[in-house]
């Protein structure tokens, strides 16, 4: 059942958190002070809430009720952990097809590569808890409904995140112009878990590093790269069709 997507409120956000609501990002206005204040604030910090400090004409935006200065986002999904996520990809049959994404923040892409992600069997979506697009309803609408359907894993750390899924013997490809690799010449029969990066930043390059192996899409015009959404569905699709000729 769909939750109510916005509450407003010190207080109602701290008992939504107490009550254990999937909360994707905070907006707690720029300089409030108080005691109900610093214990909204501990308990963002202890559950590692994606927290933003914005001046009191952003919350004005966000909603035309008495705020107090704090507006929370809720989640209308469940958000799966990765331990539990990793015991269902270990029941299924066939390869796990895996997608990372790494700081992407904008709604209508995540919700275009949810849908795409569903369209190509991918078996889970991981990103980190601060920093990531969160699943608003403008997220839900551009997925098509498909957020409801594809497990999303948030975690602290992406990286740790890959070493874990590698450790479980799963290949972790980069998605990224840095490199001379073409996403044609990689392998994506076996369990793989591939990842995209921000429009903006791409890949953080620790994670490069860490990952198995790079690959870029060909680009033959003048502009410089894809949009994310429209390049992640290149990689999908070219692991479908390596899956279905197999």
């Amino acid at each position: 059942m769909q939750k109510t997507h916005q509450i407003y409120g010190i207080r109602a956000i701290i008992e939504a958190i107490d009550s254990n609501e999937e909360i994707d990002k905070v907006f707690v206005q720029r300089g409030l002070k108080g005691d109900l204040m610093r214990e909204l604030e501990h308990l963002l910090r202890k559950n590692e809430i994606n927290t933003v400090y914005v001046p009191i004409e952003k919350l004005n935006r966000l909603t035309k009720n008495n705020h107090q200065g704090a507006v929370a986002n809720i989640s209308p999904i469940r958000f799966h952990s990765l331990e539990e996520f990793m015991g269902i990809i270990e029941r299924k049959e066939g390869s796990a097809l895996i997608l990372l994404l790494d700081q992407l923040s904008d709604v209508r892409n995540f919700g275009a590569i949810i849908r795409t992600a569903e369209c190509t069997g991918v078996d889970g979506i991981i990103v980190q808890k601060k920093g990531a697009a969160p699943v608003t309803p403008d997220a839900i609408k551009t997925s098509a409904g498909a957020a409801f359907k594809v497990p999303i894993i948030k975690v602290d750390h992406l990286k740790d995140a890959v070493f874990y899924l590698q450790a479980s013997g799963i290949k972790v490809v980069s998605a990224t112009e840095k490199t001379n690799n073409s996403v044609y010449d990689v392998s994506f029969k076996e369990d793989t878990a591939i990842i995209m990066g921000a429009e903006d930043r791409g890949i953080s390059p620790s994670i490069l590093k860490a990952s198995d192996q790079l690959a870029k899409l060909p680009l033959l015009g003048e502009i410089g790269s894809l949009n994310v959404s429209v390049a992640c569905g290149v990689f999908l699709y070219e692991a479908v069709r390596q899956r279905l000729n197999d």
